[in-house]
């Protein structure tokens, strides 16, 4: 069986290393590319391929909310996290919003492929770092609030404070993707969805 495969990364280069990779595969076929998370929800609407290869930060709409939108919309397609990455936050994100595998961009060839076949069969991969990240989490749980990182709190004082995601960008200097980012993983350690929500919780709770 020939596996269809969609690549999600906002570097031209890596994209162009991965499917160059992907083209000594008999078994893999590249059959789309993306570079940012809304233009992979809408490939995936296209062409719907078994497998996507999804970088998670990216501008624009990240790789965890266009994880959840794919999984949501299409739970047939199988999603892998691939990332330079293996912070809490973003291996829980990522797998809490339907990841199949979680692996970083130095895996080997031979890793990857095995990835995305297990992935195509219902078997989740993790990379070590991911593996130990969560083994951590379980080991030290958090309570609402603490998970937040420094940079995700900077985000949420700003929010409280009243700016919007441009100002924000523009305060922390940082990109506006990276603020929209920071803002979906704190709305999904909040347990919330929205930025009313998140101010009141900030407020009432002391989180800032």
């Amino acid at each position: 069986m020939t596996i269809k495969i969609l690549l999600v990364d906002d570097h031209t280069v890596v994209r162009s290393g991965l499917s160059k990779f992907l083209m000594v595969n008999k078994d893999l076929k590249l059959i789309g590319e993306a570079s940012d998370g809304a233009e992979a929800v809408q490939m995936v609407s296209l062409h719907r391929p078994d497998v996507v290869l999804m970088d998670l930060m990216m501008p624009g709409v990240d790789g965890i909310t266009a994880t959840r939108e794919i999984h949501q919309k299409y739970p047939q397609v199988k999603v892998i996290a691939l990332t330079s990455f293996a912070e809490q936050n973003m291996v829980q994100g990522a797998l809490q919003a339907g990841a199949i595998g979680y692996l970083q961009k130095n895996v080997t060839a031979k890793e990857l492929g095995n990835a995305i076949r297990s992935a195509c069969a219902g078997r989740m991969t993790l990379s070590p770092e991911a593996t130990q990240v969560l083994a951590q989490s379980v080991a030290q749980p958090q309570i609402r609030g603490e998970q937040l990182t420094e940079r995700e709190s900077d985000v949420l004082k700003c929010m409280v404070a009243g700016l919007n995601n441009n100002e924000i960008a523009e305060r922390l200097v940082v990109s506006l993707g990276t603020v929209k980012f920071h803002i979906s993983n704190i709305f999904h350690k909040l347990g919330i969805d929205s930025r009313v929500e998140a101010v009141k919780l900030a407020i009432e709770q002391k989180l800032v």
